[in-house]
């Protein structure tokens, strides 16, 4: 957290420096400062140098997380616009990896935002989220294919 701090006040110093206090300046200059704490990263302790690899994972996890959401959207669209109906709704109880509240608040989140996939709730142990899905042809390979993704990616975002 303490890098990320540095990068926002040299940031401002940045600012100052250009007289120029608008949003592309901002980005500019948080770009630059990040490029010069990345340099300096030897200089900080460990849990500051989090900080640089979350740069470069949450770019790439937005990335699977709009991919994801362009997939389930267009299966949706496909199943909804086809003449017979091809959906086969179901529950599914996904066992959690996840052990945070902000891990699986995250997966939740995740897995609600993707069309055709709810959430419901999360067992009192939280070792279970059951899960509402449209397409649910093998409840196997819903899960497998759920833990290759998403939470594979909460995972590496958080850990």
């Amino acid at each position: 957290m303490r890098a990320f701090v540095y990068n926002v006040v040299l940031t401002v110093f940045w600012m100052l420096v250009t007289e120029s206090f608008t949003l592309s300046n901002f980005l500019v200059g948080f770009a630059l400062c990040f490029l010069i704490l990345l340099l300096a990263r030897p200089l900080f302790d460990a849990p500051s140098r989090r900080y640089f690899t979350l740069a470069w994972k949450l770019p790439r996890f937005g990335a699977l997380m709009l991919w994801e959401i362009v997939l389930s959207s267009l299966r949706v669209a496909q199943a909804v616009l086809s003449p017979r109906l091809s959906i086969k709704p179901g529950f599914i109880a996904y066992p959690l990896t996840v052990k945070s509240d902000l891990e699986i608040t995250l997966l939740a989140n995740l897995i609600t935002l993707t069309p055709g996939t709810l959430s419901l709730d999360v067992s009192t142990d939280r070792k279970v989220l059951y899960v509402h899905g449209m397409f649910v042809d093998d409840p196997q390979a819903v899960i497998q294919s759920t833990h290759d993704s998403l939470e594979k990616a909460v995972l590496e975002v958080t850990r």
